[in-house]
Order: structure tokens, then sequence, then C-alpha cells
């Protein structure tokens, strides 16, 4: 399937692992320019330097989105490189779960202001350069968990299911300039953080997976990858009259849509 994304320009925050970097790859290698963001330099330009080795357009700028000055900054070193912005992928962060009466306010704010505020700061910066070309996609990253949350998993819940009524309102406000906004709820998907794990306590990472997988109807978790494949499509022209939705990507395990 032609997906319309020759010469876009997107950006792409977490991008140098996982998630992130499984969207940067793909959309580079259906002709997008990527501008793909991260704390860490060495990864950056590992995740660049692989792009570029495929033939695609890619700018490594080192920044922490949990930052209001260098939200902006990565826009505006985006928009310097390409010329223009047509995509945001909304994908950094992390799993932050235990027991609510353990989550202290520092560690509540460090987690809005990764997750949510870095998706508000980031599309507010966005959104003008959208407008002014007729048109964007926003997708944010969001979890199965902020639908159907469980017992110890604050803040990360409670953020996601932030990001899910963002979306939904961006979304019914953005309609009239063309600018569609979704988001992708994931659910179990191999990661580095799921290796460390394993590593730390010894247990083989295919053993971990195999556990982790025990109650999701596909049996089996998923793959950065898959996650990217959906990604891709609600930032293309395929997706042209999807805007507020929310997909699961997750095996089958939510029980709710």
């Amino acid at each position: 399937m032609e997906l319309g994304l020759k010469d876009k320009v997107a950006i792409i925050t977490g991008g140098t692992q996982g998630i992130g970097r499984a969207t940067a790859l793909l959309l580079a290698r259906e002709g997008a320019a990527v501008a793909v963001a991260a704390r860490g330099r060495e990864r950056l330009e590992q995740t660049a330097a692989e792009i570029r080795a495929a033939g695609g357009r890619v700018a490594a700028i080192q920044a922490d989105v949990s930052k209001a000055a260098d939200c902006k900054r990565l826009v505006a070193e985006t928009v310097q490189a390409f010329g223009r912005l047509d995509i945001l992928v909304n994908n950094a962060g992390t799993s932050a779960t235990g027991e609510f009466a353990a989550a202290t306010d520092e560690i509540w704010q460090a987690d809005f202001e990764l997750k949510l505020f870095a998706a508000i700061r980031l599309a507010r910066l966005a959104i003008p350069h959208m407008k002014r070309q007729g048109g964007g996609r926003i997708v944010n990253l969001t979890n199965i968990g902020a639908k159907q949350p469980r017992a110890k998993s604050m803040p990360t819940t409670v953020t996601r299911a932030a990001g899910l009524a963002f979306t939904k309102a961006l979304s019914k406000e953005l309609a009239p300039d063309n600018i569609l906004v979704n988001t992708v709820c994931i659910g179990l998907v191999r990661a580095g953080q799921h290796e460390a794990k394993a590593a730390k306590t010894g247990v083989p990472v295919e053993q971990l997976y195999a556990t982790m997988a025990k109650d999701i109807p596909l049996g089996r978790v998923g793959r950065a990858e898959e996650v990217a494949n959906v990604i891709a499509f609600l930032a293309s022209d395929a997706a042209s009259y999807v805007s507020g939705s929310s997909v699961n990507l997750d095996g089958g395990a939510s029980a709710v849509l």
C-alpha cells in the first residue's frame, strides 16, 4: 500500500529505542524525513547512522522532552533542518508503576511532565506549522492500562488516561484544519526494560517473554515493528478519515475496545 509519506517531515520522540526507533526507520523507508529525539547522544548517532545508511533523511536532536525549552528547540531545529513539519509522534515515556502510597509528588510530577506535558507542549508548537501547510498528523502513544487500570499501576495509568482525553479533545478541535489526532494503546511489547529485567534476574529473555504472554490471546508479546506499522498507517494518507481514535495493539489482551 502506498502510504503517501514521501517528503513528509516527522518528529519521533523517544526515537532511539524500541517503538520509537522502529517508527523512525519505517517512516524513513517510506520516504519521510525524520527528526529523532532522545536524551542519549550515543544512541541518537547510532540510530541516525542506521537511517542514513539505508538512504533516509534524518536529524538527530538531543532533547529531554520533559523540559519545555527542549520541546521548543526540538520543533525549531526540525523545521530549520527540513523546512516543514507534517507528523508528530509522541512516543517518549517509561512505565512508572507501583503502590500508590509509595508514589511521591516528585514521581507523579515527573510522569506528567514526560508523558502528558511533553505531548501538550510539542503539539502546541507543531500545530501552527501543520496549519500553514493545510494539515498534519499527531499520534500519541498510550497503553491499554489507561482504559482498564489495575492495582499498583500508578502513575502511568493515570497519565496515559489523560493522554486519551487529550487525544480525543484535540482531534475535535483540530478537525477543521485537517490535523488528525489519534492514539495507539499498546499492551506488552518487547522492549529494553524487559531485557534488562531478564538480565538482572538471570532469567533467559525468551522465558520471560513466554511468561508475560500467558494471558495474551495471541500467545506472544508484541514487537516494536508491529506498533510502528500502525503508527505509520495513522500518519499516512491511507488514514485520511481516521481521527480521535484509539487503536488497541495488545494481541487481544484488553477486555475493552
